[in-house]
């Protein structure tokens, strides 16, 4: 059995404050849900797995804010620029093959559409589209990632904030 979460970044600046699109910051509402929404997935599930993040900033964030509360060290997020730069079903799968081949649950940080396609992709449009700070959890009967087809997860959770 494997499981990838999906965790979309809170609500971020507005671009107009002189900030890249990268560089832009959680606002304190993005922050509050960010921490909540981790505390909802904590009390469903234990061990979520290996992190992985966008490192654009409010997806840091949101990835250190929800390592602080299943109290991961936050040097074992990962990092991976193709979460913010092209993510697609494709790329992930490279991803968890060569970040995640030892875990069987793996939590990624951040952007929309992306994460709403890919989930969508994945459980054949069972998800719909995930807010700011929503999570959706995916499971596959699955022993290795490469198994995974379009359509096959199965939505275990969506929490939406």
């Amino acid at each position: 059995m494997k499981r990838i979460i999906f965790m979309r970044h809170g609500k971020a600046e507005n671009q107009d404050q002189g900030l890249s699109d990268f560089e832009r910051s959680l606002t304190l509402k993005g922050k509050n849900l960010s921490h909540l929404m981790a505390v909802k997935l904590r009390e469903k599930i234990n061990n979520p797995g290996l992190l992985i993040s966008s490192p654009a900033f409010r997806a840091l964030e949101t990835a250190l804010i929800f390592a602080m509360e299943f109290d991961i060290k936050p040097e074992t997020i990962v990092l991976r620029s193709e979460v913010y730069y092209r993510l697609n079903e494709k790329t992930l799968l490279s991803i968890l093959e060569s970040s995640a081949s030892k875990n069987d649950s793996v939590v990624f940080f951040g952007h929309d559409p992306s994460f709403t396609n890919i989930a969508n992709y994945l459980t054949g449009n069972a998800v719909g589209e995930i807010p700011k700070s929503g999570i959706v959890c995916i499971s596959f009967n699955i022993k290795e990632w490469g198994e995974i087809k379009p359509g096959s997860g199965i939505p275990e959770l969506i929490l939406i904030p």
